[in-house]
């Protein structure tokens, strides 16, 4: 491990991408060692600097992931669930930290990222920002406090190119509204109504996805009865809030044991064991 991490960034074209390589590059803690794209996108082989419309980086535009990743020390990933697998795979081969803030996966393609924690030292979670990973943890000691005379409902709004609902975050907060209660998501999660639903069944926990404009991200968290609405809210106004959180998480996994691990240990709000 160097004093300065060498870092490597997936969807290096995205929002997010260049988000982060900015960051990365105006940053005096860590080094950008690699930029990675789909086949066939414009800016293989292009110096990623100069493929933002920047000063050139001297790190070029690469498809080959293992190459890219051959001398990074962490690589920050918000890309698409099948591409994140496969990058799961290289990181574990190559034995280096693989921050994940892909949202969209199932079940199954989470718990595929197990066969990978003996190897890398892997930090996913929905949302990457502090002030969402408070919220979490106050929407689970608020839904513990009240009983099923509360209706739960989490509403997210978001840009109108986002191509996943409910979102990563808004199912990491129903996730922990349901650990509140002692009850398992799968079981309660409310997710579409149209048409004639009837009536609101009691102890669900709903979900409201908006999309629109340039949205970043917006969640509220809503405990409803009879004569009284508490509401908890996160507003992400910057982009770089989300790339700020991977970037903390890609220099503290250096040095961590392999294992799965979010951003509520990289923030030291775990529940302790």
């Amino acid at each position: 491990m160097t004093n300065t991490p060498r870092i490597a960034i997936t969807g290096a074209s995205g929002r997010m991408g260049r988000t982060l390589i900015g960051l990365v590059a105006a940053s005096d803690q860590m080094t950008l060692t690699g930029a990675i794209e789909r086949p066939g996108h414009d800016w293989l082989g292009r110096d990623v600097g100069t493929a933002m419309g920047g000063a050139p980086l001297g790190v070029t535009v690469s498809d080959d992931a293992a190459n890219a990743l051959k001398n990074a020390e962490a690589v920050i990933d918000f890309t698409a669930p099948a591409a994140t697998l496969e990058f799961a795979a290289v990181a574990a081969q190559a034995g280096i930290v693989h921050v994940i803030g892909t949202t969209g996966m199932s079940d199954d393609e989470i718990d595929a990222l197990d066969e990978f924690t003996d190897r890398a030292t892997i930090i996913r979670a929905g949302n990457m920002s502090l002030g969402v990973n408070l919220l979490t943890q106050l929407t689970k000691r608020v839904a513990a406090a009240l009983d099923e005379d509360y209706d739960i409902e989490v509403i997210e709004a978001h840009h109108n190119q986002k191509v996943d609902a409910p979102s990563g975050t808004a199912l990491m907060l129903g996730e922990a509204a349901a650990e509140g209660r002692g009850v398992k998501l799968s079981e309660v999660s409310d997710r579409g109504r149209d048409g004639i639903t009837g009536a609101r069944k009691r102890g669900d926990i709903g979900f409201t996805a908006i999309r629109g404009g340039d949205i970043i991200g917006e969640h509220d968290v809503m405990f409803a009865a009879l004569g009284e609405r508490i509401i908890l809210r996160h507003v992400a106004s910057d982009r770089s809030v989300f790339a700020r959180g991977a970037l903390k998480a890609a220099i503290w996994g250096q040095g961590r044991a392999p294992g799965a691990y979010d951003m509520l240990d990289v923030l030291g709000l775990s529940d302790p064991a």
